[in-house]
């Protein structure tokens, strides 16, 4: 391995680690008490990587709707169309840029000082625990709502689990770049985003009055294909980002990596080609529960607003993305559909579906910062890689659970347009009349 600074490091593999320690050890007692600490470490990376991939994979089913709700709804694509056409736009997404992962790295925790090195008082075990209970509660929060088809942020999850750990790590939190990068962003976006698509849809209406109905949703099923692919290359771009940036600060806290590397020479391939891969996966399950909410739940969707509400967060997340912001495509989406509804005269938006998600946006950070935190003190207070693993396998539990939980009220591609009769799942009636 080469020396901590701007030259490029390499990330050792397990075997050659053993060879390091065991070349340099001053005893044999010494010698297999470090090569066991540092076998360890890397098995503890080893999780982290795994953690974040699988946090990667639930952001991809949680935030298809973001790009392919209205299309679904509207019939511009058929459901399974979209989501293998999202998928592929994800992934190439993940390749345009990585401004979004370097935020990662450097405005939510701060372990690693100017010279490379980790903090003082943070050991590189300690570190990557912290990233790793931070995943954990992002994941669970993912998972939770899903099951209860809230469009919430996956983005805002993750920081919200990695701030919270970070508290209970006594890891250094970048509160100001939280603050200029996040939360403000969060606020706004959805503002801004609703907005705009209030005045498109309603420009839309008035420049196409004298067209035929009919003719007029057939056009503009055409036109949200296009649209559609852009917010799922714009949500590519953005949210496949965001795992890299994790596993590059794991890297860091490991000592494989720096950020001034990151910044000089670019994320390596491999965390780039994974990220890309588990996201794509993920959206092409399709979040159909969520992908219902947003489609028939929040607004009664016609082929002009889809187009007008994924114009305008594609317009938005890709501007976010360039500029390093990490955005929540859900709330830029969410904005963007309500504001379709109020730009429609006559349309119908339902307040109270609105209302819900709201509160969960508000809850989200602190919720997955609470587990965030339970689970560091877990995975600490065991110790080591014992208590990283005990964490994992109550992750991989509670996640089979909720999953089972959603197989009681399936929702599919068969009947995710089902009408909207007040409640997620569609009665039979409803999927009858789809059908």
């Amino acid at each position: 391995m080469r020396a901590m600074g701007s030259d490029p490091i390499a990330v050792l593999t397990p075997s050659e680690l053993w060879r390091s320690s065991a070349g340099n050890r001053p005893s044999a007692g010494l010698g297999r008490a470090k090569l066991t600490t540092m076998s360890a470490e890397v098995l503890i990376l080893v999780l982290v990587v795994v953690t974040a991939l699988g946090f990667d994979f639930t952001n991809g089913f949680h935030d298809t709707g973001n790009a392919m709700a209205t299309s679904i709804a509207t019939g511009a694509l058929k459901p399974k169309v979209a989501v293998a056409l999202s998928a592929v736009l994800n992934l190439v997404g993940a390749f345009l840029s990585v401004e979004v992962a370097a935020t990662i790295t450097k405005d939510v925790l701060t372990i690693q000082g100017p010279n490379g090195d980790l903090v003082p008082g943070l050991s590189p075990e300690a570190a990557m625990i912290i990233i790793f209970a931070g995943l954990v509660g992002g994941i669970l929060w993912n998972l939770l709502t899903w099951l209860l088809g809230l469009p919430s942020s996956s983005s805002h999850a993750l920081f919200g689990g990695l701030i919270g750990a970070g508290i209970a790590g006594a890891a250094t939190v970048n509160w100001a770049g939280i603050v200029g990068k996040i939360i403000v962003p969060a606020v706004l976006s959805p503002v801004i985003a609703g907005v705009v698509a209030a005045v498109g849809t309603w420009l839309v209406y008035r420049l196409t009055r004298a067209v035929h109905a009919k003719h007029r949703e057939a056009g503009f099923r055409w036109g949200q294909i296009g649209t559609a692919s852009l917010v799922s290359l714009a949500h590519g771009t953005g949210d496949a980002q965001k795992t890299m940036g994790v596993i590059a600060l794991a890297l860091i806290a490991h000592g494989t990596l720096t950020g001034d590397q990151i910044l000089a020479e670019g994320l390596p391939i491999w965390i780039i080609v994974s990220c890309g891969a588990a996201i794509a996966l993920g959206t092409y399950l399709g979040g159909w529960r969520i992908i219902r909410t947003l489609g028939k739940g929040l607004v009664e969707i016609e082929s002009p607003q889809g187009l007008a509400a994924e114009a305008s967060s594609a317009a938005i997340i890709l501007t976010s993305s360039s500029m390093g912001m990490a955005l929540s495509t859900t709330h830029v989406a969410t904005g963007s559909i309500l504001g379709s509804g109020v730009g429609r005269p006559g349309a119908q938006v339902r307040w109270g579906i609105a209302g819900r998600m709201v509160t969960a946006w508000l809850i989200t950070m602190p919720a997955a910062g609470v587990v965030g935190a339970l689970c560091f003190f877990l995975a600490h207070g065991i110790g080591g890689l014992a208590g990283a693993i005990t964490v994992f396998v109550l992750l991989l539990a509670a996640a089979a659970l909720m999953y089972l939980r959603s197989r009681r009220q399936k929702i599919d591609h068969h009947n995710v347009n089902a009408e909207w009769d007040g409640s997620l799942a569609p009665n039979a009636a409803a999927q009858g009349a789809t059908a």
